[in-house]
């Protein structure tokens, strides 16, 4: 795989952290978050929280994920390098040991802990929450992420264990048979009758604690909804009680060979006999549970940066808010993620701390979830480390009018390169997928056959990126 050049000419690193006091960072990862917020100029969406942050800090309007799954997404993300098309991705990495122990080479936590910080993880960070393995994802002998963390923790509460709290449902319910559990739920109530309530109540506990160390803090939270079931208090489906939704862009199944499929993951819950690519009434219902979910996520954002500040901590702190992946909701006839359309690999990215340039400007810029690792890595005064396969989007942060660069991403074999104008998919056979982003059609027209040089220009790209 081979690494970019700079973004632009070698700068002076933008911060305004001292080499000798070094920043606190607050990773918040959230689970299944289309970047339909406010902040990123979609009107109906209730997201207050979310659009602070990116009103102090930079939006980025076009930042891809690497993986359309939560697994491989997330090994992205903490280890800065492309590889792992699926969500077991960390826990093959974690079973490559060197001689002395370490996972080589060093995920970002592991990075950040050999640089003195203290490192901590709440929730859903890693694929499985609180980064254990076993059939409940509860025991300690298996770990995702070795080395990387002074605590990873996930108090499941009512709902058993780790895998139970992962698809529960309110007040305890867990998922045994997704036929038998809703595909979406709001019950009256406080935040802590469904998951997140209780996971934001332990990050505020472990950030109180870490706040009265002078050691410095790399603290990940992870938020897990709007994840499948979509569950959340009836308050914040409320919100949503009088909304117009916008139409569906292009909600019609694809003709012709695809990354299309079945949208297996939410159709195996129960939709009391529904279809919403066939019932439209039904769609708006699962649309406005999903914005429900959207707004509950959004709280609890609110609550851990209002803690940051309350602890006199947020001039202190770098927070990085990203989503491991987008979501369909009806576009191409597809409810869910797994597929390598625009819906599925593009998510949102917000990056804000005290003294950023030209706070609130959104930049257009394209980027990667594999060059957060770097960023932090540049801001902190840390290292670069040498392997990662990303690079620091430090300039951007100085300016968003400077340039990107092409997103790369992967899945079940295919692989994909995001340009400014146009996307490629290539499949493991070799099939081709071209599209035209500066038309109305968009990724509903495969112009690979139309435009045969441009293709195999793009593929190259593939092939030099990925190391085909």
């Amino acid at each position: 795989m081979k690494r970019f050049l700079p973004l632009i000419a070698a700068i002076a690193t933008l911060s305004v952290f001292s080499a000798e006091k070094k920043p606190n960072v607050l990773l918040i990862c959230v689970d299944d978050l289309r970047p339909e917020l406010a902040c990123f100029g979609v009107d109906y969406i209730q997201s207050p929280h979310i659009d602070s942050l990116a009103a102090q800090g930079r939006a980025f309007a076009r930042h891809y994920v690497q993986a359309p799954t939560c697994g491989a997404s997330r090994n992205a993300l903490l280890m800065g390098r492309y590889g792992g098309d699926d969500n077991s991705a960390l826990f093959v990495r974690s079973e490559e040991l060197g001689e002395d122990g370490l996972a080589h080479p060093p995920s970002m936590p592991a990075w950040f802990r050999q640089h003195g910080y203290q490192t901590v993880s709440v929730g859903k960070v890693s694929h499985h929450p609180g980064g254990l393995g076993g059939p409940d994802w509860d025991d300690a002998a298996i770990l995702e992420m070795p080395n990387a963390w002074d605590r990873h923790i996930l108090k499941s509460g009512p709902w058993q264990h780790p895998r139970g709290w992962m698809h529960g449902l309110a007040n305890g319910e867990i998922r045994f048979d997704a036929n038998d559990m809703d595909v979406m739920q709001a019950l009256d109530g406080p935040d802590a009758i469904y998951p997140d309530g209780t996971n934001t109540d332990e990050a505020i506990k472990q950030l109180d604690k870490i706040a009265k160390d002078d050691q410095p803090f790399f603290l990940a939270f992870g938020i897990l909804r709007p994840h499948l079931p979509f569950g959340a208090p009836a308050k914040y489906l409320e919100l949503y009680k009088n909304t117009t939704l916008p139409k569906i862009v292009h909600p019609e199944k694809p003709t012709g060979r695809t990354t299309w499929h079945r949208s297996g993951e939410f159709y195996k819950y129960n939709r009391w006999g529904k279809d919403p690519n066939t019932d439209a009434e039904f769609s708006i219902e699962v649309r406005k549970h999903y914005a429900a979910c959207v707004s509950y996520a959004d709280a609890q954002v609110g609550k851990i940066v209002d803690r940051l500040e309350a602890l006199g901590l947020r001039d202190d702190t770098i927070i990085v808010l990203w989503g491991d992946h987008g979501w369909h909701l009806g576009e191409h006839s597809i409810w869910g993620k797994h597929a390598l359309f625009e819906e599925s690999l593009l998510s949102p990215l917000i990056v804000s701390y005290p003294g950023i340039p030209n706070a609130g400007a959104i930049t257009d810029a394209i980027v990667e979830s594999v060059d957060i690792f770097p960023t932090l890595a540049e801001l902190a005064h840390l290292p670069t480390p040498d392997y990662a396969s990303g690079v620091s989007v430090v300039p951007l942060l100085k300016e968003p009018d400077a340039q990107g660069h092409n997103a790369y991403g992967y899945f079940k074999g295919g692989q994909t390169v995001r340009t400014d104008t146009h996307r490629l998919i290539v499949h493991e056979d070799g099939y081709l997928e071209l599209y035209d982003h500066t038309t109305p059609e968009g990724e509903t027209k495969n112009i690979a056959a139309a435009q045969p040089e441009l293709a195999q220009t793009l593929l190259a790209r593939i092939n030099w990126r990925l190391g085909n």
